[in-house]
């Protein structure tokens, strides 16, 4: 089955909003665990504005299931990951005063430099995943890159989801193909939710891990995170869900 990873960055939001430790980051991230969520996702920007590094330090002692830091590798980034070692680093192109990521790489036009960095990771016994658009040429480059694994950027996929999924769903199943002929392994993440993951997962059945914050925490207001992750794990089974907050 597909992995869950659960982005908590929303969770450290709300705690710096108030300058306490409420909600407690790393008890929410043990209880995702204890709920069945196959692993923990993180986004530490340089301002620190959700995740903090000492959040990162303290998760990593923590983490039973899969520790995913995601961010701009920049050296700062890369010194944090390297000291962490976490399983896997996704790599975006995320510039530091952006509110979320909202583009893959261009990895043509950066083959040298996500290269070095994947090798950099590989060497630190981490997974390097790159962010990417489902174009099949920068998946290929991902590959050749020494990229273990492409995440694919979903916001087009949701966008168009309630148009024509049929559609949506077409060059996402295109760029898992080449994703899967390049030896790659595949996540996905961005907009993803309880109405449209069920349909993503079912149509690419060898996804490897999803990577999903924002609609967990917001469904999450109205179900708890208890029965939103059961929620999200049953998309990922392919179970039809009664009641769906996200329609």
């Amino acid at each position: 089955m597909t992995r869950l990873s659960v982005n908590i960055n929303k969770v450290a939001t709300l705690r710096n909003a108030r300058g306490e430790n409420v909600p407690d980051v790393v008890r929410f991230a043990i209880d995702c665990e204890r709920f069945g969520a196959q692993g923990i996702t993180v986004h530490p920007r340089p301002d620190e504005r959700h995740i903090r590094r000492d959040d990162v330090f303290a998760l990593k002692e923590v983490i039973d299931t899969e520790f995913n830091i995601e961010g701009y590798p920049s050296p700062e980034f890369l010194q944090l990951v390297e000291t962490v070692r976490p399983a896997q680093c996704t790599l975006v192109p995320d510039a530091p005063d952006v509110l979320t990521s909202s583009a893959g790489w261009d990895v043509t036009a950066n083959f040298e430099f996500i290269t070095d960095v994947c090798s950099r990771l590989r060497d630190a016994g981490i997974r390097p995943s790159v962010f990417v658009a489902a174009e099949p040429t920068q998946i290929e480059a991902a590959a050749r890159a020494g990229a273990a694994r492409v995440e694919l950027y979903t916001k087009p996929y949701a966008d168009n989801y309630g148009r024509n999924r049929e559609l949506a769903i077409l060059p996402f199943e295109k760029a898992a193909a080449v994703a899967r002929d390049a030896g790659l392994g595949l996540n996905a993440g961005h907009d993803l939710n309880m109405r449209n993951l069920g349909f993503f997962a079912e149509r690419i059945p060898w996804l490897d891990e999803v990577s999903i914050g924002h609609a967990i925490i917001s469904d999450a207001l109205y179900l708890g995170i208890e029965t939103t992750i059961r929620r999200y794990l049953d998309c990922l089974r392919g179970q039809q869900q009664s009641t769906n907050t996200n329609q």
